[in-house]
């Protein structure tokens, strides 16, 4: 027999504890008529008696949970096919006592019962029944307040399962209700945190000592603390922790969130948080209780000069915590992503005593929360969470939690295709990489979407493309020798330079070659026609890419998005109040507390046992926690002086026009996928072509490639070189191309020998300056 049909129940069999399967297996498994058989099921275990089925069919199986395991109780099994193996006989002697806890329906039966009116209801109810260790007996049949009995232990204490008889003597450990007991059963399968043991750590605490040592505060004079907030981006996982540590410390927990108490009618609202108040008073008398408010922001939001229905419950909610006296044994947790849109009244002590902030997750903790996820999928050995941690920048736990998913599907869809073995490789998590982006980056306000441009795309700027990866790259790749030398990652780089000559496409190469996160604003995206707005902006772009750091914040054109103070005609323009926003941001001074990201990393003395990969982790994270900015224009002398300086704009990179090397290289590139002839001769398009910049000759391959068309009636297979020398002629680049290069060099120029000790760049210039 290969597998049986798990079914439902018949109705005829509910609280008798038996087992219905086919005579033939019974036989087989030297069953006799209410024989105790253990039954093995994902999630737990059950304990019944062998019978034969009614109809004598083979392959089928019904079962009555009446002693299971506490994680079939609020999950049953259902449409299983279980194998003959997970069937085991198992005997049950005579028990001569067991230890049980009682789980009552209401909190009135087990506050006004007596005890030993309990104690014989409870052992006539489980006379003739067969118990397993840490099984729960389901009492529901009788129509009692009593709901369940757990088994704590059995004596003999050499036997795991046993019969309850007359003259098994039944002793009562404790008594709860049931809503306190399914509490319990929910904080146990919540599922295990990654990379928030330190903010675990913190809330514990706050926890423990109020509910479970309350006396020892008291001897100390000191008052119980009431409230905890916790703060954090959404997805960090916030209410998970709540969950997570109320479990470990075994209190209940009493869920509320924001819109569920506000109601439509004048004083409804308020009623509603008053009940909620009792309903936690009631909890606690049972145990340890911890009331937790979710959104918290629109429960109770910043109080307002006129009388709104917020205003009273914020003065209700107040007016409860300050009621709060030693015999209330709960605690007040609140949750919210928001926390300057809350009363003030709400973050002092007495009220909500800490503010637990939860960053979005570091490096480090990426990599044990994918850990944590990829626990339950089938993840292939190749995969590296090392390398996905790294490319998974600004994601929270929520959004790594939907990267595995899709991951997963990914790989699900594959293998429907008869593709091999079902396993979630790189590839698959690569896939999901292009779907699944970091929700703090959904409604950013610098453009995100970035498509990769390689290194090789870009044809000659050797110098500049070695001085870009010593600024970006180096500091992903080579953390460790950056950390050893005492070296830090440059706070910004500057492109200067001629248009056209490719400073855009060398930032977004830059930012792909290594993988980090990626913004970019333009002066559409900043300015505002309200006074403020355009500096909130741009405080808010640093903000985005902070969350998401390492990034890359490419501002292209910041001639035109910030001036020079020295030049501006209005002292206090927006030009003016936008450089000041961008040089306190650039310093640090803009960084608040809500965006602290982990721990300060401290790195190990040599010696100290520590994995290559875990020091290249830690390192990484020293070296790439700021933001690298990026600018780039083609009127360097419009810039104020104090942006340029060591510690803002570290290197200042030029961008020169193509040599003649370069322009082939360029041109290699550019007609890469296009059909030329044979008799073309690039070497000497790259000779013809001086001071074309890149952009020029792309253009110039586009035209040839257009004017093929047009000489041949849109029949042309190749692009012949004389069509190439006919837009040269035509083009007359020289004349049209060069005078507004020409204005724009001889100022920089002067620009330069004023405030740059490079004598190189000076060289640069007026070389260029000679051609022009």
């Amino acid at each position: 027999m290969t597998s049986l049909r798990l079914l439902s129940v018949d109705p005829s069999d509910r609280g008798s504890q038996r087992c219905r399967l086919g005579p033939g297996l019974m036989s087989e498994l030297g069953l006799s008529l209410g024989s105790p058989l253990l039954v093995s099921v994902p999630g737990g275990s059950c304990l019944c008696t062998a019978w034969p089925r009614s109809d004598l069919a083979e392959g089928f199986l019904q079962m009555d949970l009446k002693s299971s395991s506490p994680g079939l109780i609020s999950q049953p099994p259902t449409h299983l096919h279980l194998a003959p193996g997970h069937l085991t006989p198992l005997p049950c002697p005579k028990l001569k006592g067991v230890k049980i806890t009682v789980v009552v329906q209401s909190f009135d039966f087990k506050k006004h019962t007596p005890s030993r009116l309990v104690h014989e209801l409870v052992k006539d109810m489980l006379k003739g029944v067969h118990v397993h260790e840490k099984h729960v007996v389901n009492l529901e049949d009788f129509d009692t307040e009593i709901r369940y009995v757990v088994i704590e232990s059995i004596n003999p204490d050499s036997a795991s399962a046993g019969f309850i008889t007359s003259k098994t003597g039944v002793e009562i450990a404790g008594i709860q209700t049931v809503r306190h007991y399914r509490s319990g059963l929910q904080d146990q399968n919540t599922v295990s945190l990654g990379g928030l043991e330190e903010v675990s750590a913190s809330l514990r605490e706050m926890l423990q000592l109020p509910l479970l040592y309350p006396g020892t505060l008291s001897s100390l004079g000191v008052s119980c603390p009431r409230g905890v907030l916790l703060v954090g981006p959404p997805g960090v996982g916030k209410t998970l922790l709540v969950r997570r540590v109320v479990g470990e410390v075994g209190a209940s927990l009493v869920v509320v969130r924001g819109p569920e108490v506000v109601g439509s009618r004048p004083g409804e609202s308020e009623e509603a948080l008053r009940a909620v108040f009792q309903r936690a008073r009631s909890a606690a008398e049972e145990g340890p209780c911890v009331l937790f408010l979710d959104e918290l922001d629109s429960l109770c939001p910043r109080r307002t000069g006129s009388s709104t229905p917020e205003n009273r419950l914020v003065a209700q909610l107040l007016t409860l915590m300050d009621g709060m006296n030693r015999s209330d044994r709960f605690l007040i947790v609140g949750a919210t992503n928001r926390p300057d849109s809350l009363d003030p009244a709400l973050r002092r002590p007495g009220r909500f005593d800490r503010e637990v902030v939860i960053g979005a997750p570091t490096l480090q903790q990426r990599k044990a929360i994918l850990s944590v996820l990829c626990a339950r999928l089938p993840v292939c050995p190749t995969v590296d969470m090392a390398e996905l941690a790294q490319r998974t920048s600004g994601y929270v736990g929520a959004d790594l939690s939907a990267l595995c998913r899709e991951a997963a599907m990914s790989a699900i869809r594959e293998n429907s295709k008869g593709s091999g073995e079902q396993a979630v490789r790189m590839k698959h998590f690569q896939e999901a990489l292009k779907l699944v982006r970091p929700s703090c980056l959904r409604s950013s306000l610098g453009r995100t979407e970035l498509s990769p441009v390689s290194w090789e795309r870009i044809g000659g700027l050797d110098e500049v493309k070695l001085k870009l990866r010593q600024s970006i790259e180096w500091p992903m790749r080579f953390p460790e020798a950056f950390v050893r030398l005492g070296l830090s990652r440059p706070r910004g780089v500057l492109l200067y330079g001629p248009p056209g000559c490719a400073k855009t496409t060398l930032v977004r190469a830059a930012a792909t070659s290594s993988h980090s996160a990626f913004l970019s604003v333009s002066g559409a995206d900043l300015y505002s026609p309200y006074v403020g707005d355009s500096e909130k902006a741009l405080a808010q772009l640093f903000r985005q890419a902070r969350a998401c750091a390492p990034c890359v914040l490419f501002l292209d054109e910041i001639d035109s998005l910030i001036g020079s103070r020295s030049s501006s005609q209005t002292p206090n323009g927006v030009h003016t109040r936008l450089l000041s926003v961008l040089l306190n941001e650039m310093d640090g001074v803009g960084l608040k507390t809500l965006e602290r990201r982990g721990t300060e990393k401290i790195l190990q003395p040599e010696g100290a046992e520590e994995s290559h990969t875990q020091e290249q982790l830690d390192c990484q994270e020293v070296c790439n926690k700021d933001v690298m900015v990026v600018a780039a224009t083609n009127r360097p002398d419009c810039l104020d002086s104090a942006l340029l300086r060591p510690g803002r704009l570290d290197h200042l990179i030029y961008v020169p026009p193509p040599d003649q090397q370069a322009r082939l290289a360029i041109l290699k590139v550019c007609t890469h996928s296009m059909p030329v002839d044979a008799d073309v001769c690039l070497e000497d398009l790259a000779t013809k072509t001086t001071l074309y910049s890149g952009a020029d000759l792309e253009n110039l391959c586009k035209e040839a490639a257009l004017l093929a068309l047009q000489e041949e009636n849109m029949e042309a297979s190749v692009i012949k070189h004389t069509y190439f020398l006919q837009k040269l002629c035509l083009s007359t680049c020289l004349s049209p191309r060069t005078a507004p290069n020409a204005a724009y060099i001889r100022p920089a120029h002067r620009m330069l020998r004023r405030e740059t000790p490079s004598s190189s760049l000076r060289q640069q210039w007026n070389y260029y300056k000679f051609l022009f």
